[in-house]
């Protein structure tokens, strides 16, 4: 049994980490709430952008004097399909640990893809892979697989110069020919208990995919009605629209990976500290019990001392 000075050692050793459990709470909190407010802010500019060039590409929609819009849709580079050679994987973890399974959650997702490529016949030279967050790019360096490029400033505070720089390196090596699809993994803030990791087609786009947000909801179309003119006209606004909805694509996909690992440290971080508490009130139990016994031994000796 540990003396009375290691258990109040071990007290005072447990206060302290109690004092920066709590401190990281209220921070990831604190974090969290602003992430929360930021992709509050942008939802709705999201989902009206996207509406419209959902609208502008149904090929059922047409307008007083214009053609339907299927020849944009099977002409543009972002929409057509084409036999898959390359393919570009955005892995996306936090930059510190204390976050719980995110970080194991999401490098795992990373390694199962690249193993079901692998295993269909691929090489590593055929996999381009992005890395977002330090703990991946450790996680895949030391694996054995090469990092074409590491975003690990983006991850934790992302903002919209961010996500456009992402988004032109993953558009350009679509466009170019470098990959033929672009996938994305990442933590999804479902809610503050609930970060699944989420696996999605960024390019080529598809309306089903460009119709759902990263909450699983479906963008109702807001139909442009049949006496609106287009100008320059629909081919050409589909063209303006869509860099802007991939660029949306990032940033949102950027802000929910930090939302959820927010969360997830702001609930490892309650988790730590109600540990904590419960080790603290076992200890100081022990350290009670073994004062008490320590005192009635002192006294059993003193009482002994003048029978005798």
């Amino acid at each position: 049994m540990p003396s009375l000075k290691e258990i109040k050692g071990r007290i005072g050793s447990v206060k302290s980490t109690l004092k920066i459990t709590s401190a990281m709470k209220l921070v990831a909190s604190a974090k969290l709430k602003r992430a929360q407010t930021a992709i509050g802010n942008m939802v709705p500019y999201q989902e009206k952008l996207t509406s419209i060039l959902m609208d502008l590409m149904d090929t059922d929609s047409k307008e007083k004097g214009h053609k339907s819009s299927a020849k944009s849709k099977e002409d543009s580079i972002f929409i057509a399909t084409r036999p898959v050679k390359r393919v570009a994987l955005v892995c996306m973890s936090s930059n510190s640990s204390l976050c719980g399974g995110f970080n194991a959650n999401s490098i795992r997702q990373s390694k199962e893809v690249i193993t079901s490529y692998l295993d269909k016949g691929f090489r590593k030279e055929d996999l381009v892979i992005y890395a977002v967050g330090k703990r991946m790019a450790t996680a895949l360096s030391n694996a054995g697989y090469d990092i074409v490029s590491d975003f690990s400033d983006f991850s934790g505070s992302p903002d919209y110069e961010m996500a456009k720089k992402l988004a032109k390196c993953l558009v350009d090596g679509f466009v170019d020919g470098t990959f033929d699809q672009v996938e994305l993994i990442y933590n999804h803030f479902a809610s503050t208990g609930s970060q699944p990791t989420v696996h999605e087609v960024y390019l080529p786009l598809s309306v089903e995919s460009i119709a759902h947000s990263e909450k699983g909801e479906t963008f109702g179309i807001v139909h442009i009605p049949e006496e609106y003119i287009l100008e320059p006209g629909r081919d050409e606004l589909i063209d303006l629209l869509l860099p802007k909805v991939l660029k949306m694509k990032i940033y949102t996909v950027l802000l929910d990976a930090a939302a959820a690992e927010h969360a997830a440290r702001t609930v490892a971080m309650q988790i730590a500290t109600d540990n904590g508490n419960e080790l603290l009130d076992d200890l100081t139990l022990q350290y009670n019990k073994g004062r008490q016994q320590k005192i009635t031994s002192e006294i059993l000796d003193i009482v002994g001392g003048t029978i005798a």
